[in-house]
């Protein structure tokens, strides 16, 4: 996934799009080979919201005719190119994609991204055994409001670590049963799914922590990865066809439905004070990016494709300095990317040539 920040303004977009048009240049399909998607701005409608505006530390957001314009800019930008057939979306959180004055966002959307953390829901009942209730409900009122877009599942995950959120606890455990759950259960093999994240913020542990290794780059993950074995009762997200770009969607009627349904809970769900990692700061990845370019130029995240061709699975994987992939078994501990049967799926030296580039999870 490639993203372009659309929060720094029109010289910013201009300044990411010029690298970009010169990566394909210089790289041509060795490059845009890899490329699942192209994510034009993260969490910015997010960001403009009451609830972004009056989180801590709130950063730049931008509006749905800024972000269509952008769009728009990186569609003719790629044209013509070995990237011109790339699914161009925004990547928000579910509460921004169910606000029907965002809806011109969406419709210049391939795809839409959807940001979602039961753990910050903090007014409803959000303990570790709703985790998955409440990201189903998150989902299906993002699929009722994609037009039939793809919905790719770009940021979740509950905290190894830290402080109390409403009913919400962090914790191995916890955190392990939401990837049982939500992952394993729902998402791997079906949905293209970013897991947030690989490695935390560095040196300071950040509070929440999601780190699947914690703050220190390593092959070992701090709760097993395995998925559990396959059972009659596992939940399917709802409306899946339409995720997956089959061009169907619900019926108006139960669109509405949802719909309806989702803006009490998104009100309810905004009045905690944010709904992503860094509470309207940005999305958190940006500095664990930052770090680990820094202390550890030889290693970088990557997104790995699983053996689904139709299913980006979510980072769990290290790149050495030579391009080779460190990745385990998924009946081990090892920071293996499990698809929804099992099978392990591996992502071979994809960046070698193109050195530290960085796969971000999610909202890039």
């Amino acid at each position: 996934m490639l993203g372009i920040w659309a929060s720094g303004g029109q010289g910013q977009v201009t300044s990411e799009i010029a690298a970009l048009q010169a990566a394909i240049q210089q790289y041509g399909t060795d490059f845009t080979s890899l490329v699942a998607g192209l994510s034009v701005g993260s969490e910015d409608l997010y960001r403009i919201s009451p609830t972004g505006l009056a989180a801590p530390d709130a950063a730049p957001g931008a509006d749905p005719d800024t972000l269509t314009n952008y769009i728009s800019q990186v569609r003719s930008a790629v044209a013509g190119t070995a990237l011109s057939g790339v699914k161009i979306g925004h990547v928000d959180t579910w509460t921004a994609w169910v606000n029907g004055s965002n809806n011109a966002v969406i419709e210049a959307c391939d795809f839409i991204g959807m940001d979602a953390y039961p753990y910050f829901q903090s007014t409803m009942a959000n303990g570790i055994e709703n985790g998955q209730s409440l990201f189903q409900s998150a989902y299906q009122a993002t699929i009722a409001a994609s037009m039939g877009k793809d919905v790719w599942v770009t940021e979740t995950g509950f905290p190894v670590s830290g402080k109390q959120s409403g009913a919400a606890i962090p914790s191995l455990d916890n955190a392990k049963t939401y990837w049982d759950e939500v992952g394993c259960g729902m998402l791997f093999g079906k949905v293209n799914t970013f897991w947030f994240t690989l490695q935390d913020a560095y040196p300071i542990t950040p509070n929440p922590s999601f780190g699947i290794v914690g703050s220190t780059l390593s092959t070992t993950p701090l709760f097993d990865l395995s998925c559990p074995a396959p059972s009659s009762s596992a939940t399917t997200p709802a409306s899946t066809s339409a995720a997956q770009g089959s061009g169907s969607s619900a019926s108006p009627s139960a669109s509405a439905s949802v719909l309806a349904s989702a803006s009490t809970a998104a009100t309810s769900a905004v009045q905690s004070g944010g709904l992503t990692p860094s509470q309207g700061g940005g999305n958190g990845v940006v500095s664990s990016v930052k770090s680990a370019t820094t202390t550890a130029p030889v290693a970088s995240s990557v997104a790995t494709i699983s053996s689904n061709k139709n299913s980006t699975t979510m980072v769990t994987s290290v790149v050495s300095s030579n391009g080779s992939v460190s990745s385990g078994s998924p009946t081990s501990t090892g920071p293996a990317t499990v698809s929804s049967n099992g099978a392990a799926a591996t992502a071979g030296p994809m960046f070698g040539a193109i050195g530290a580039v960085m796969a971000v999870i999610a909202a890039l």
